[in-house]
């Protein structure tokens, strides 16, 4: 077993080499213009690079500089090995959050296979460098140690990881959300420093404008993508629309800060996660890495069967077997093919209300005497998780359902 996956693995970044090596990635060749172009003037934003609008903040193109020093296939090597090497790290720190001592290995080969994953690898996205960063932060969280700083970079190279802030601020983690929201305003002055027109254009005008992006394209897996695509155009998608992102936003960060006040920090993470991609109104299905955590949440959770449909799901991808390529005449609302078109966004919603009805379930459960079974952190007091009758080994715990684990260290002391 362990030379089979041995040799899946080394196959795999075979194929991440030899794919870097030939293929130019479009995303990263606008990442790579855009460090280009960034310091003149608002070029950035006012031209076309590669014939596509440059989207991301004037931070991520000032990352860019200095790769942009570079020639292009030997750029994007480097970013697709650091891809992958923050793809490791995701998975490490999604293992530590679960509680669970599955093999690492096993975890990111199952993992390329994820569409969202290996879609980030083929057009050079940035997904899984957020992905880690917000995952390190929230792992120290539940730590109770001091973070921030990751969800703070996150924000400023892409707006959608700002959903963490709100987590920490109503998690009544104040100085870490205060950390993160001061970080995000040193790599935005940063840039503005840097580029100051293209900050101006960008922070007045573009971050805000979905026209410089196909809405309808069956890759934009959010609530508003779909009511585009069935409804045949923006147009008719009204101002109400604004009360579903505001519902769907204010439910999940609820259920998330219900999951963090339990001590349960992977699933409020996961939770978060999948949150922002249902209020943010573009979605690619690149974007959707955070099936990495949830899909660890319902494999902890023993919710096997569910985790394996998901799991088939996003390697299968099933909206691209729909009607895609933009025209306007291919979309709008069909009894069977509209849930498949829409898959990833009715997994999201799935996984929301998966987790609500688990939250109440294991709170009749505590109510009834019964033990959880959810992974127990240190609280931020620092009392000895080991200790008879603390909160991470309560007395009377049963010993068949969790025990005091301590291979992991002291910061996760009982396992489910």
């Amino acid at each position: 077993m362990k030379r089979w996956l041995a040799v899946a693995l080394a196959i795999e970044v075979l194929v991440l080499v030899v794919f870097s090596s030939t293929y130019d990635s479009l995303d990263f060749r606008i990442y790579w213009l855009g460090g280009h172009a960034v310091t003149d003037e608002a070029r950035l934003y006012q031209e076309q690079l590669a014939a596509h609008w440059y989207t991301n903040t004037p931070f991520m193109a000032t990352l860019f500089t200095p790769l942009a020093l570079l020639p292009l296939i030997v750029a994007r090597l480097l970013w697709q090995f650091a891809s992958l090497a923050a793809f490791i790290w995701a998975c490490a720190t999604t293992l530590k959050l679960s509680g669970h001592h599955a093999s690492l290995k096993v975890v990111v080969a199952g993992g390329l296979v994820l569409a969202p994953v290996w879609h980030t690898f083929f057009q050079g996205q940035v997904n899984l460098f957020l992905l880690a960063l917000v995952l390190a932060d929230m792992h120290r969280v539940a730590q109770g140690r001091s973070a921030g700083i990751g969800i703070g970079i996150a924000t400023a190279i892409k707006l959608t990881p700002a959903i963490f802030v709100v987590l920490l601020l109503v998690t009544r983690r104040t100085r870490d959300a205060v950390t993160a929201t001061g970080t995000f305003a040193v790599c935005t002055l940063l840039a503005y420093a840097i580029a100051p027109d293209a900050s101006r254009l960008y922070w007045l005008h573009t971050f805000y404008d979905t026209s410089r992006v196909g809405v309808p394209y069956i890759s934009n897996q959010s609530p508003y993508g779909m009511l585009t695509r069935v409804l045949r155009g923006t147009a008719e998608v009204g101002d109400w629309y604004t009360a579903v992102p505001l519902t769907i936003g204010a439910v999940g960060i609820t259920v998330a800060a219900l999951w963090a006040r339990r001590g349960d920090w992977l699933s409020a993470t996961a939770v978060t996660g999948v949150t922002g991609l249902l209020v943010s109104p573009i979605s690619w299905g690149h974007h959707w890495v955070w099936v990495v955590p949830a899909l660890a949440v319902l494999i902890r959770n023993g919710s096997r069967v569910i985790a394996a449909c998901g799991y088939v799901l996003f390697v299968l991808a099933p909206m691209w077997w729909t009607p895609h390529n933009g025209h306007p005449l291919e979309y709008g609302f069909h009894p069977l093919l509209t849930p498949i078109a829409n898959c990833y966004l009715l997994a999201g919603l799935f996984f929301l209300a998966y987790s609500t009805v688990r939250l109440r379930s294991e709170a009749s459960d505590d109510q009834g005497g019964q033990p959880s079974e959810r992974p127990i952190t240190r609280e931020r007091e620092g009392r000895d998780p080991t200790a008879p009758g603390s909160p991470a080994c309560p007395s009377g715990t049963s010993s068949r359902r969790s025990s005091c684990a301590t291979s992991s260290g002291p910061d996760t002391a009982c396992l489910a």
